[in-house]
């Protein structure tokens, strides 16, 4: 997995590319075949922003953030990214269950 953090208008320390990147392990244990991730941070006066754009084999996720503090955008930008990768992971495993002639459920379970 590549990561790359940038920042308009700000420096991005290494406390806050660790707390992105401790953040982003939340999404990792979700998928496996995680290609690219970018996440951008920046400062427009008093509002702070997070995007982040990952490239998943398949699928390319967009999503954006903007909060009054830049870790609470980070938090929110995380938590959207989490809920749009289990609805993609979600599709998959039902996608490949209808294949097998099982539901869902029968086809999660059989995988455990």
């Amino acid at each position: 997995m590549n990561l790359k953090v940038t920042g308009l208008h700000l420096e991005v320390t290494p406390s806050l590319r660790e707390y992105i990147e401790n953040k982003l392990e939340r999404i990792t244990r979700h998928v496996d075949h995680v290609i690219d991730i970018s996440v951008t941070l920046s400062v427009d006066k008093l509002v702070q922003k997070a995007e982040v754009n990952v490239h998943l084999s398949g699928k390319d996720i967009h999503i954006e953030a903007s909060e009054a503090d830049l870790y609470a955008a980070i938090d929110l930008l995380m938590d959207k990214l989490d809920r749009q990768v289990l609805k993609y992971k979600e599709k998959l495993t039902e996608h490949r269950a209808q294949g097998t002639g099982q539901s869902s459920g029968e086809a999660v379970q059989a995988s455990l």
